[in-house]
């Protein structure tokens, strides 16, 4: 059964998430090069959009190819139908290596990389569950997941029996700021490997794409989860 929690609350009360410790696990799992990572984000765009996840022009997907280069989807291209011409190279501050433009939201894809070496791709999606769940939850700024056997799904996690907060910030078209908002609760901890805007969507990343597309599939189930545990238990009207 979901509740929310304040963030304080959180992380005085929930204890340690069962080895879930991300920053002292770094791997080298970047591509050897740019045109494995084209390959490897157009294969999960295209599974992503067969999940519902790629509506119209929606979301944006990146992989870290070194300390200075980024490969990021171009601004204003479907991402089920993505080619080589639809990514292109951002350095490690957003800025675009070529005379195309990258997403208006690589800052959130470079805050995450300079906040965890060890991780080598982001994947944003506009997710339906992410979108209502925290349209319905307007008071609350983290939604913690708990027992969920599907927990086991994020990186370090082995056991249902723990709890994991996602925190849940408000959406803003001031995406420097709202990025320097997101790294301070993500620098508090405890660690995640996502989180959501309201009534935008949801950000997950890995040490691969895979694990990445792994993690975003995974919280789609939960806040799934979630939504119809609030049906059932407001007689179908939440």
């Amino acid at each position: 059964m979901y509740r929310f929690l304040h963030l304080s609350y959180v992380v005085n009360r929930v204890p340690p998430l069962c080895s879930f410790h991300w920053r002292a696990r770094i791997h080298d799992s970047t591509p050897k090069s740019f045109d494995e990572a084209v390959e490897a984000m157009i294969a999960s765009g295209r599974r992503l959009d067969a999940r519902g996840l790629a509506p119209a022009t929606a979301g944006n997907y990146s992989v870290r190819l070194s300390a200075e280069r980024i490969a990021i989807t171009v601004s204003g291209r479907h991402k089920g139908r993505l080619t080589r011409d639809d990514v292109m190279l951002v350095d490690n501050h957003g800025r675009a290596l070529d005379s195309r433009k990258p997403s208006a939201e690589t800052v959130l894809h470079t805050m995450v990389y300079r906040l965890y070496p060890h991780i080598n791709a982001v994947l944003h999606v506009h997710s339906v569950p992410a979108v209502t769940l925290t349209r319905h939850l307007s008071r609350t700024d983290e939604l913690v997941l708990q027992d969920y056997e599907m927990l086991k799904a994020f990186p370090g996690i082995t056991t249902h029996e723990t709890s994991i907060g996602i925190p849940i910030f408000e959406n803003s078209q001031v995406l420097d700021a709202l990025a320097e908002e997101v790294a301070r609760r993500l620098q508090a901890g405890p660690d995640t490997p996502a989180y959501l805007i309201r009534g935008h969507g949801a950000h997950g990343w890995g040490r691969d794409i895979d694990e990445a597309e792994r993690v975003i599939e995974a919280l789609e189930h939960l806040l799934t989860c979630e939504i119809e545990a609030i049906r059932m238990g407001a007689g179908g009207k939440a």
